[in-house]
């Protein structure tokens, strides 16, 4: 009996690695259908990582945790708006935080990555991973989408917001 139990739990902790196994590829994103040359003209190796292998970024690391100008936080890879300047807030959890989003502009995905389900959402527009979204946010929404700085850039209020990158 003992012997079975050893074996379930084995059997079970290598579906959960299956599970949680890091994406080695760009398949399924990617909606531009550039190459990985092609992106690392626009964006550098580590927005690349988050963008397109859905890497996560080290908390704290991202100077837009800082960011308190009024303006519009766009898709790195894209620059597709995602989100207004007053939707974010300080969430201290080491990532820019925000509780609403433009409507359209984020798709979202369960991810099973850490075995237990998440939410995570991508640029509707090009498909980039930017992170996470938490039912604990602040009011109004109670939510909190929780971004990669690097999947972002900031253009302040009153300058022009680039053109949107197309297929």
């Amino acid at each position: 009996m003992q012997r079975r139990t050893v074996l379930a739990s084995l059997a079970a902790l290598g579906a959960g690695l299956m599970i949680a196994k890091p994406m080695s590829s760009i398949a399924g994103m990617n909606k531009l259908n550039k190459s990985e040359a092609e992106w690392l003209k626009i964006i550098n190796k580590d927005q690349f990582n988050v963008l397109f292998k859905e890497a996560t970024e080290r908390p704290f690391s991202s100077p837009l945790n800082d960011e308190k100008r009024k303006g519009t936080y766009v898709c790195a890879a894209c620059n597709q708006p995602l989100f207004p300047a007053q939707y974010k807030y300080d969430s201290g959890t080491g990532w820019p935080s925000f509780f609403d989003a433009n409507k359209g502009a984020l798709n979202t995905k369960t991810d099973y990555k850490l075995i237990l389900p998440r939410t995570e959402y991508h640029c509707s527009n090009c498909g980039g991973h930017q992170g996470h979204v938490f039912d604990d946010g602040p009011a109004p929404t109670g939510k909190r989408y929780c971004n990669n700085g690097l999947a972002l850039n900031f253009v302040p209020e009153g300058k022009a917001l680039p053109t949107l990158r197309k297929a």
